[in-house]
């Protein structure tokens, strides 16, 4: 995933430490189930998946010394199933963005990709082994994904549908179906959300490489620059996706963690949406890592 989903700054004391302790607890599962290396693909986005498998209590608290806070150290979760999941399920979803990256670049821009893809290797195939049907869905939804690029599909919703059922996917290792539909809905429109916001964010990279952006194609963008109404007509196709994000979540109970994932779903994508849409998402995202690491 991609970075794009994550809480506000300004969330309360009490729920950023929440989150940090699920954070660091994917961290270390990320670790302890796959080395040192898997942890350098850690990010919000594959916390909050983290957080939406999680079970309603957050469960024990261990606090400890790591190479990110060796002096001090950190509160973090205790391995849980979902923990485990969520490693196993950000691991495959890593291994593939990466080889999607391959598949996307020349060999010289393809390098830092092919790099990536190398060093994941091994926790893929051990990942793939544990979760073969993630695996496959996955690997089934970016075939399709990369078929639509080669074709130039100019339907963005084609393209963001291949995605958002990659990300759907997520959720089939849970075993409570009503709680399975929950997510599996929230999950869609997630990912259909992020590949989006994505698409937008890289509009004028996009256009200077020539590299393929349903977006553009859409409206018919021109260098990578919107129109006021394009603009406009896009913005409401994310908030439709947000709107039923929030449809999805009011159905289930949420327990401890409803205060982020609300104040994610409710403020936070608002507020990268139209960062991204203004030209400003990435400007801001220094000053915050710069807030976080004073932290």
């Amino acid at each position: 995933m991609f970075g794009y989903v994550r809480p506000p700054l300004d969330l309360p004391e009490e729920e950023r430490k929440r989150f940090g302790r699920a954070y660091c607890g994917l961290c270390h599962a990320l670790g302890e189930r796959y080395g040192t290396a898997a942890r350098f693909i850690l990010n919000y986005d594959f916390t909050f998946l983290a957080i939406l498998l999680s079970e309603r209590e957050e469960g024990p608290v261990h606090h400890g010394r790591c190479a990110a806070h060796p002096v001090h150290g950190r509160d973090r979760l205790e391995s849980t199933e979902a923990l485990a999941l969520a490693a196993d399920e950000s691991v495959i979803l890593a291994y593939w963005q990466a080889r999607d990256g391959v598949e996307d670049h020349d060999w010289l821009h393809g390098l830092k990709y092919r790099g990536a893809s190398a060093v994941l290797e091994r926790a893929y195939r051990k990942a793939a082994a544990l979760r073969p049907d993630f695996d496959e869905g996955a690997r089934l939804q970016l075939k399709l994904l990369a078929e639509l690029e080669r074709e130039g599909c100019s339907s963005m919703d084609r393209a963001a549908d291949a995605f958002a059922g990659l990300l759907q996917r997520a959720a089939q290792a849970v075993d409570e179906p009503v709680r399975r539909r929950v997510l599996e809905q929230l999950l869609y429109h997630l990912g259909r959300w992020v590949y989006l916001v994505d698409a937008a964010d890289d509009l004028k990279k996009d256009a200077a490489s020539g590299n393929y952006n349903p977006v553009a194609l859409r409206y018919g963008l021109a260098e990578g620059v919107w129109t006021e109404e394009s603009c406009r007509s896009f913005a409401a196709t994310l908030d439709h996706s947000i709107h039923m994000m929030a449809t999805a979540f009011e159905l289930w109970d949420f327990g401890v963690w409803t205060p982020i994932l609300q104040t994610t779903l409710y403020a936070g994508l608002f507020r990268v949406g139209k960062a991204v849409l203004d030209g400003t998402f990435r400007s801001r995202e220094n000053k915050r890592e710069t807030q976080e690491r004073s932290t």
